[in-house]
């Protein structure tokens, strides 16, 4: 396959183009079997000064609570670490879910990360719980605040970008700060058409959880986005991307062998059994034949191999889907793997070069 050459679609449009196709991070904090999870929060500053030297576009992080298998709790504090340690790449939430905190207060806190890293900080919202129903209650009692969602999206936006409410609304005349000459973008994130719709008519980027759903409802969702897209302030067009599973390593063995630590975790997930990601050598080796050919299905749409192979499935995808973004979470045991694959795709898809022919934000 020509990587200089666009795929197009049936209608003659242009749906992929190597020379403006981009690369992004989503990195949750994963823990392995066996390491303490604090370690997983300080290989996720590691990860993220490489992905900027190797000309990745954003690097986000997510928001868990209780589970055995991710670190990331709090991303607003994650992200201010990093902040202090990059200089280019764009930094965001994937997301902050919103009904578990007051607006206003997420403001605040993305508007403190925007002095840090100005014109660099997407704030990804998200209405899921990120958690179980008990830790969700700890998070805030109210049981309905997910019905308010979108409200509390229109509320954020109007305090991170500065604008006033109406009188009589408690908001008026209070202001987010600190201000500054550059605001964070916001995004909705999600795996249904429910977060596509929000996204359409707010007019906000929207992100697909690909790696979640396992790219169930994905089309569908960017066609209601896209369709029903209303220009705004922020946004004259659709802009859309998904976050999808990849892993590339310099053998396809290499690859497919390391696979077996996320293939094994989602099998467990699926039964509702989270645990914290086995060493491949152990993810595979007390599997029945029903468990073993459950994880051999896996391998069907998986984005694995070596970094060409990865690379032209994700090309792919992303064609068929009319993407010229994709945001890759990689899931092995051994952080060392996962920074080499991010590695070999940064190269394969030539991301540096790109990368820094971008301008900086200029500021007053």
């Amino acid at each position: 396959m020509d990587a200089g050459i666009p795929f197009q679609n049936r209608d003659g449009r242009h749906a992929y183009d190597e020379t403006m196709f981009k690369l992004s991070v989503l990195d949750q904090s994963v823990v392995s079997y066996g390491q303490p999870q604090d370690a997983s929060i300080r290989h996720t500053l590691a990860l993220a000064q490489a992905c900027e030297a190797w000309g990745y576009d954003r690097f986000w992080v997510s928001e868990h609570h209780n589970l055995p298998s991710i670190a990331g709790t709090a991303p607003e504090v994650l992200l201010a670490a990093i902040a202090a340690r990059t200089t280019r790449i764009r930094l965001g939430s994937a997301g902050v879910m919103l009904p578990h905190y007051a607006p206003f207060k997420v403001a605040e806190q993305f508007r403190v990360l925007d002095a840090l890293a100005p014109g660099r900080i997407d704030l990804g919202l998200g209405r899921a719980p990120g958690s179980d129903g008990r830790t969700s209650q700890l998070l805030n009692p109210d049981r309905y605040a997910s019905e308010r969602f979108p409200q509390q999206v229109m509320e954020l936006q109007a305090w991170v970008t500065g604008q006033d409410f109406p009188a009589g609304h408690p908001g008026h005349g209070v202001i987010a700060q600190p201000t500054g000459v550059t605001s964070p973008s916001l995004w909705i994130l999600g795996s249904s058409n429910y977060g596509a719709q929000l996204a359409a008519h707010l007019g906000l980027p929207y992100a697909f959880a690909y790696f979640f759903s396992d790219g169930v409802g994905c089309e569908q969702a960017l066609d209601m986005y896209r369709s029903h897209f209303k220009p705004s302030p922020y946004l004259d067009k659709p802009q859309a991307t998904i976050c999808v599973s990849a892993l590339a390593a310099d053998t396809e063995e290499q690859a497919w062998f390391q696979f077996q630590s996320r293939a094994r975790w989602r099998l467990e997930r699926n039964r509702g059994r989270v645990t914290a990601l086995l060493p491949p050598e152990l993810a595979c080796a007390d599997l029945n034949p029903q468990d073993a050919a459950a994880i051999e299905a896996m391998r069907d749409d998986a984005l694995v191999g070596t970094p060409e192979q990865a690379a032209d499935k994700m090309r792919a995808l992303a064609a068929s889907l009319e993407l010229d973004e994709l945001v890759v979470c990689t899931w092995v045991h051994d952080p060392q793997v996962q920074l080499r694959s991010f590695e070999l795709l940064s190269h394969v898809f030539s991301l540096k070069s790109k990368a820094f022919e971008q301008p900086e934000v200029a500021l007053a």
